[in-house]
């Protein structure tokens, strides 16, 4: 994608989209923390039915705690890989009781250091809930910035940093959502919705996909 066509692509996906939003429902900073750690190979849906059961009745690190591990993998079980997520979610929660009064810390390397807490995830966090410029690499980012040549990269830490890089500073803070939602709707994984899709006058990907039918 050419540099000159990269503001033209975010400014068409800001105009259909002006506050894009993750889909992950949350209330609090430690809420939308939990639904991430829970999201790895899941659904937002499917995480947003179990977190809706879950956090009436424990939304703090404390509650969670008090739940025990049997008591949260009643409410997450419906979620992938839950046994382990429960088990990465209490020790996380130990440790922003015992190290950060129960908060969840605003750096990404005190994020990183919780259980269950990777690059992405600290990333999201560190944008959703934070405001920071972040991009938070997950399927949906990697093949949008590779199809569309936006920010081609061989891994999810290649293509980041060449969005960081690419993306106009203007759009840096919702380019994550835009994107995501963008890979999640039009530009799926196997065959693109290239017929409907707003930025495709500013995209690489070759040959675009015809209307079904």
């Amino acid at each position: 994608m050419k540099t000159t066509d990269i503001a033209l692509f975010f400014e068409t996906l800001k105009a259909a989209n002006p506050m894009p939003v993750t889909e992950l429902e949350y209330t609090s900073v430690f809420e939308l923390l939990t639904a991430v750690l829970l999201s790895a190979q899941a659904t937002d849906v499917g995480v947003n039915k179990a977190t809706r059961k879950l956090y009436p009745v424990a939304n703090t690190p404390q509650a969670i705690l008090d739940l025990g591990l049997d008591g949260l993998k009643n409410y997450i079980k419906t979620i992938g890989l839950f046994h382990s997520k429960a088990k990465h979610l209490m020790l996380t929660c130990q440790m922003l009781v015992e190290l950060h009064d129960g908060q969840v810390p605003r750096t990404r390397e005190a994020l990183e250091a919780l259980p269950g807490v990777g690059r992405k995830t600290a990333n999201v966090v560190l944008n959703s809930a934070f405001g920071e410029a972040t991009m938070a690499v997950d399927t949906h980012i990697f093949r949008v910035s590779n199809r569309t040549g936006l920010a081609p990269g061989k891994n999810p830490l290649e293509v980041e940093l060449k969005l960081l890089k690419r993306i106009p500073p203007d759009y840096l803070v919702d380019a994550h959502h835009w994107l995501i939602l963008h890979g999640r709707y039009v530009c799926v994984a196997r065959t693109p919705r290239c017929w409907e899709c707003a930025v495709a006058p500013y995209c690489d990907y070759e040959p675009k996909t015809p209307m079904p039918g």
